[in-house]
């Protein structure tokens, strides 16, 4: 059978108008926000409304060997949503149920749902989901599981698996399977549900997830503190977590800071080399120490402040760095992550990558955890610049792994990463992922070409 005889197969076993084959409409499912440049041209796109219609689009494709590329919101960094040739986009962003548990302090989510409206949901109840990923107002649920996402509330409240408690996920054949649920402790068998998590859409299709949530947070401080080296700044984010851990703890250098001034005229400190935003939602004391400890590190202005829409305002500018980035020229964006106490060597050796392709790097942090992401910008129609910057971003991924960290903290290895993932499993773990990948999804056909 054809791919048009396939698809029109597939069509008439679906509600109408869920498989879309216009040109057209596709054109913008093709990629995820990391523009992954290898894209190739779909058989169509298929937007589900529930489990059962994933089911019916997986044993269509398991029967035909068709590629399938599972989608959430498009926000993905990593190219982990990036059509192939001959394939299917799965796209979830019909599917978009939250509902609450307040008693068990659940929610159970659809893998459309974006990151926000799960957190509205809890509000709702008095409760808080941590998980914030910068583009938490656009991202799906489905997507931050996949990739096992964190955000700016990781240092202290930690990522996606924290609160994973369950999850429905279809398989390559299209077995729906059950695991885990709402329960606060559970060691029955293998945990298999964390197997999922981070798993990028290679190993079976989430259909949805059920999330622990907490009481919501008491009213934070935030402290911002502006410093004329990226050593200073670094040597702060150590003395602070030797005696603290804040909720928050992020860093934006000063290509960063002037990209967001550019782009929204916010007040920053265009002479900072760096700038450090902190949140204590413990005490006034807790704030203070943040303050004194940054004073003491060297810090040329530290600024404190209990109004909540202030501290929201310097947390927005921080979450604008990509954005703004992305009006300056093409991105390459990484997300290494080192121990924190290799954060120096880390930062001084982005400094010497980018003197040595001679690249301009944007680094930004999710400090706390050691998670950065120094951003590489250059010109795509310049063939020289490009392979400057493709060289600069691999150097970025193997002094991360030099130093003991890891090639991607948050953003997943898509398609960018893969050639880098053996160098950082080593043989014996890729072997073994290897076959795992292969028993539950023999002939292939789940997200190819990202991870294997």
């Amino acid at each position: 059978m054809d791919g048009r005889a396939a698809i029109e197969e597939l069509s008439r076993s679906l509600p109408e108008g869920t498989v879309a084959t216009d040109p057209d409409v596709i054109a913008t499912y093709l990629q995820d926000w990391s523009r992954y440049p290898e894209v190739g041209r779909p058989l169509g796109l298929v937007r589900p409304a529930c489990a059962a219609e994933i089911q019916e689009v997986l044993r269509w494709a398991s029967s035909h060997h068709v590629p399938v590329v599972p989608r959430g919101a498009g926000s993905g960094l990593s190219g982990g949503a990036t059509a192939v040739e001959g394939g299917i986009l799965l796209c979830t962003e019909r599917m978009r149920s939250v509902a609450v548990d307040p008693a068990m302090r659940v929610a159970t989510a659809e893998a459309g749902a974006l990151n926000a409206e799960v957190k509205a949901a809890a509000a709702a109840h008095g409760l808080w989901y941590p998980p914030d990923p910068s583009s938490f107002e656009m991202c799906s649920i489905g997507g931050n599981v996949a990739t096992n996402a964190g955000g700016m509330c990781c240092v202290k409240y930690g990522v996606t698996s924290d609160y994973v408690l369950g999850m429905r996920v279809v398989l390559a054949d299209g077995t729906l399977v059950t695991l885990g649920g709402p329960r606060l402790k559970d060691s029955a068998g293998l945990s298999l549900t964390k197997l999922f998590v981070g798993s990028e859409g290679t190993l079976g299709v989430v259909a949805d997830v059920t999330l622990r949530l907490l009481p919501a947070p008491p009213p934070a401080s935030t402290v911002v503190a502006a410093f004329a080296s990226l050593d200073r700044a670094v040597a702060a984010v150590l003395a602070l977590l030797s005696t603290v851990r804040p909720a928050t703890l992020e860093l934006m250098d000063r290509v960063s800071i002037n990209a967001v001034e550019d782009a929204l005229a916010m007040d920053l400190d265009r002479s900072a080399e760096a700038l450090l935003v902190a949140r204590s939602d413990v005490s006034a004391a807790e704030a203070a120490k943040v303050v004194a400890t940054f004073e003491e590190a060297g810090a040329t202005e530290v600024y404190a402040t209990d109004d909540a829409d202030e501290g929201e305002a310097f947390l927005a500018a921080r979450r604008a760095v990509i954005p703004a980035l992305d009006r300056m020229g093409d991105l390459l964006i990484e997300d290494v992550g080192v121990p924190i106490p290799k954060l120096p060597e880390l930062v001084a050796g982005i400094g010497e990558i980018a003197a040595r392709y001679d690249v301009t790097v944007a680094l930004y942090a999710h400090v706390g955890d050691g998670n950065t992401h120094p951003t590489i910008v250059y010109d795509g129609s310049d063939p020289a610049g490009t392979a400057r910057a493709r060289a600069a971003f691999g150097a970025i991924m193997d002094l991360a792994i030099s130093l003991g960290g890891t090639i991607t903290g948050e953003h997943g290895t898509g398609r960018y990463k893969r050639p880098w993932l053996a160098a950082y499993l080593g043989d014996d773990v890729m072997e073994l992922s290897r076959r795992i990948k292969e028993a539950l999804d023999p002939d292939g056909i789940l997200n190819p070409g990202v991870m294997f």
